[in-house]
């Protein structure tokens, strides 16, 4: 005989996240995707150098756009 007394149900994820308010979405904009990231390339370009490289690929995909 099994003993069902000592079992935990869990509850799903999605029910604990909804108890803080968070709800879980399974996309994402990607222009809210591009300011999540954004801060955070600019401040490792400028701290470690990078900038002129940036510089350089983003004028470099901008000609392969044809801007």
């Amino acid at each position: 005989m099994a003993n069902t007394a000592s079992r935990t149900v869990r509850p799903a994820r999605g029910s604990r996240m909804a108890a803080f308010g968070i709800r879980p979405s399974g996309t994402r904009h990607p222009l809210v995707a591009v300011a999540m990231v954004l801060p955070l390339a600019v401040l490792l370009a400028v701290a470690f150098g990078g900038w002129d490289a940036v510089v350089t690929q983003a004028s470099s995909v901008a000609g392969l756009m044809g801007r």
